[in-house]
């Protein structure tokens, strides 16, 4: 997988913990994928979605995945998150011009009910209760 760039997505804040949590999730997925990993939000922080694009275009990736970091569905992953990456929102899937290539760029879905997401929240209302 080292030919496929990671686009971590954020939704962008004015609080300067936001962008610092996006860029710290992004360092753990870097240590687990072979290729680039390169971060974007939908506002407030820099770099904006078309920046982050762009950072990936000089690592010779063949594929981009764009990872939102949203726990669910929304106008911004439905809409907002496919019109700044260039994809068709019912397919999530999209090609876009980067270096003078053209790289397919996919979005995954948002992070969702999982079991380890649930785990996480257990843990966070037992570390309340102390």
């Amino acid at each position: 997988m080292e030919d496929i760039g990671l686009l971590v997505l954020g939704h962008g804040s004015t609080l300067p913990y936001n962008q610092e949590l996006v860029e710290a999730f992004a360092e753990m997925i870097s240590k687990i994928h072979a290729g680039p990993v390169r971060t974007a939000y939908l506002n407030a922080n820099q770099p904006h979605i078309p920046d982050g694009l762009s950072a990936l275009a000089t690592t010779g990736v063949e594929k981009i995945v764009a990872l939102p970091l949203f726990l669910a569905h929304g106008v911004h992953t439905r809409e907002d998150i496919p019109r700044e990456l260039g994809v068709d929102p019912s397919t999530k899937r999209g090609m876009v011009s980067l270096g003078g290539r053209d790289v397919e760029i996919i979005c995954a879905e948002p992070l969702g009910v999982d079991e380890c997401i649930a785990t996480l929240a257990y843990r966070r209302a037992q570390e309340a209760l102390r």
